[in-house]
């Protein structure tokens, strides 16, 4: 795997995210390829508020999550955006699979745009900046990270737009994308 190898600049142990997270007590959320936590971690000397999110160990036998897993190390450290979520570590010590990335203190947009949630209105000046964040780090991934390709995203929704401590939007959760080829007058994908 020398993805693994090109980004072991980003392993952060085991023992230090366990660490960071308080043994996985301090739960955020949770979805489909795993639990995310918030922890604070020590990273370059600064002790960084942080997300991380841990495949169930169930996966190791299925392998459901690994590509996933992959994926996000691939594209969120090669490609850097203000509108792109941070990528900030990961662990693969046995049989663990785990992505670190930067906190986002308001969470996803989803929790924002339901109508029950009477406690905070979005203000319609700040739901357009949100809108305008996501769209450039939409055009970035479609038509900024190369040359000759473009990320396709694949499952975007407002679970995966996080909003930073002032209300930045985000874009997250990249494991089911895909790379295409760029400056073609149309492209497709076909999944089976």
């Amino acid at each position: 795997m020398s993805l693994i190898r090109e980004s072991r600049h980003l392993r952060v142990p085991f023992r230090d995210i366990k660490l960071a997270t308080t043994n996985f007590t301090m739960l955020i959320g949770s979805g489909g390829y795993g639990h995310v936590y918030r922890g604070e971690l020590l990273l370059s000397g600064k002790l960084i508020s942080v997300a991380v999110k841990r495949l169930p160990n169930n996966n190791k036998h299925s392998g459901q999550g690994l590509k996933e897993f992959l994926t996000e190390i691939q594209l969120l450290s090669r490609y850097k955006h203000p509108n792109l979520v941070s990528l900030l570590g990961y662990c693969d010590e046995d049989n663990e699979k785990i992505l670190i990335y930067e906190y986002a203190k308001y969470g996803s947009l989803d929790r924002f745009l339901s109508m029950s949630n009477t406690r905070f209105q979005v203000p319609w000046k700040q739901r357009i900046k949100i809108c305008i964040d996501a769209a450039r780090g939409l055009d970035y991934l479609h038509n900024h990270v190369a040359e000759n390709h473009r990320v396709i995203h694949r499952d975007i929704k407002s679970v995966n737009i996080l909003l930073d401590h002032n209300w930045k939007a985000m874009i997250s959760d990249l494991g089911l994308s895909k790379i295409g080829r760029a400056n073609e007058n149309e492209s497709y994908l076909i999944h089976y």
